[in-house]
This record gives structure tokens, C-alpha cells and sequence, in this order.
């Protein structure tokens, strides 16, 4: 079914101004990628470019260039924090821990956690997350990463939804093309990593038929083995 594009910007807008009422603003990490381009849009629509500060937090001599331009182009303020001084001394602290690229592509994303809300608690402002729904269901975040956040505009949007709106909203072709990827390591996509491409996961979650078994059962497991991502955690009851 197709969505009523004027309406879900409209709903997301107003629980954006709700939420940021009370503040001076909301936070966005923008890495150029679809999703950050998207909630950044949406909140400079929703509270003004005055009340949005985007943040590029690149590690070492990774590209910020295009999250500045998402700013530039909005007219909203933008700061670089390069996070790989306290990167690079946590692993030299603890090398033994971080000798895979997933590992060290979490504590990346950590770092940048630590570093967004750092800036949101001294401008008294809430941290905007970039997850979709896609994401979501999967998982497809780290955990106290990417993952804490104060709110999540586009959390009930499927990736493929975000690139429809991404068009309703005019934002350039090249953002919406360019490959999806968490910027963690050399190379990645989330496509390659997933195993799947996201029109097929979309059409999977969404429980439509005709998909081939391997990719349906793929994505299952998954959803299955990311299940403590999306819930708080349990605590013993004793009463």
C-alpha cells in the first residue's frame, strides 16, 4: 500500500515539535547517508534550521564532506568532532579487544554516541536517531551505539519508505542512490553484510510471498538473534 507522503511528514513534523517543545532544539548525526539526510530535513521543517545542529563525526580521514553539505544545503549549523583520539586510545588500551572490524566498528559507534550526547546535554537538546524500521526489525544498529537516541522520527518508516519520502522531500538524487553503508570500515554496505538487498527484506518483513526460502530464513534469524537490541533489559523480579 502505497503511503499518504503529506500525512506521515506531517505526523513525524509534529511529534518532532512536541518532543523538542520544551528544549532548544534536537541533535543529528549526519553522515550523508539517506536516513540522517531524511530526519534532518524533517526536523528543520518541523522546529526551523535554528533549532537543528547537525554533527559529522568521521574517524581519522573518513569523508565528512557530504554530511556538511546535508547542513549547508538546509541552512543548520554544523560541527565536526573527528572521533578517532578516543577511538584509536581505547584500542590502544585494550588492542586484545578490538581485533575484528566489528568489534572496532562498535566501539566507533559508541564514540559517537558519547560525543552527540555530550554536545546535546551542553545546548540542552535531544539526541534525533537516524534507525528506520528496516533497522529495527533486524537489529541492524549497535547497541548503545547508533541505538541510544532520545527519539526516532523515521522508526515506523521501512528503508524503502525512506527513500520514497526522501523523493516527496526533494532531496537530491545522489543521497538517494548512493549505497547504504554505517561508514565503519572500509568497503562496507549493509546490503553486502545483511546478505540480502532491502527491497527483498522489506518485502520479507512485510510477510509477502514469492521470496526465495534461503533469503525469508535468513533474515528470520536475524530478527531472532538481535531480539535483545530491542527491549530494555530484564532485571530479576523479586516481588
Amino acid at each position: 500500500m502505497k503511503l499518504d507522503y503529506k500525512n506521515v511528514t506531517e505526523n513525524i513534523e509534529d511529534f518532532i515539535r512536541y518532543k523538542t517543545k520544551d528544549l532548544k532544539g534536537g541533535v543529528i548525526g549526519l553522515s550523508g547517508g539517506i536516513d540522517s539526510t531524511v530526519v534532518a530535513h524533517l526536523a528543520t521543517r518541523a522546529i526551523g534550521k535554528q533549532r537543528v545542529l547537525g554533527v559529522c563525526l568521521p574517524y581519522k580521514e573518513q569523508n565528512h564532506e557530504e554530511g556538511a553539505r546535508v547542513a549547508e544545503t538546509l541552512g543548520i549549523e554544523c560541527v565536526v568532532k573527528n572521533i578517532a583520539p578516543a577511538v584509536d586510545a581505547n584500542i590502544a588500551a585494550n588492542p586484545e579487544l578490538y581485533d575484528t572490524p566489528l568489534q572496532k566498528g562498535n566501539l566507533m559507534a559508541r564514540e559517537r554516541m558519547i560525543t552527540i550526547y555530550a554536545i546535546a546535554g551542553k545546548y540542552k537538546m535531544i539526541v534525533l536517531g537516524t534507525t528506520n524500521k528496516t533497522e529495527f526489525e533486524l537489529g541492524y544498529f549497535t547497541k548503545w551505539g547508533d541505538g541510544a537516541v532520545d527519539i526516532e522520527p523515521i522508526a515506523d518508516l521501512y528503508k524503502t519508505d525512506v527513500w520514497e519520502i526522501a523523493r516527496y522531500l526533494g532531496v537530491p538524487k545522489e543521497y538517494i542512490e548512493k549505497a547504504p553503508t554505517a561508514g565503519l570500515w572500509q568497503g562496507q554496505t549493509d546490503e553486502q553484510e545483511l546478505g540480502v538487498d532491502y527491497k527483498t527484506i522489506d518485502r520479507i518483513l512485510k510477510g509477502e510471498n514469492g521470496i526465495e526460502q534461503s533469503k525469508v530464513e535468513r533474515i528470520n534469524k536475524i530478527k531472532e538473534a538481535t531480539m535483545h537490541k530491542k527491549v530494555m533489559p530484564e532485571y530479576a523480579k523479586i516481588r
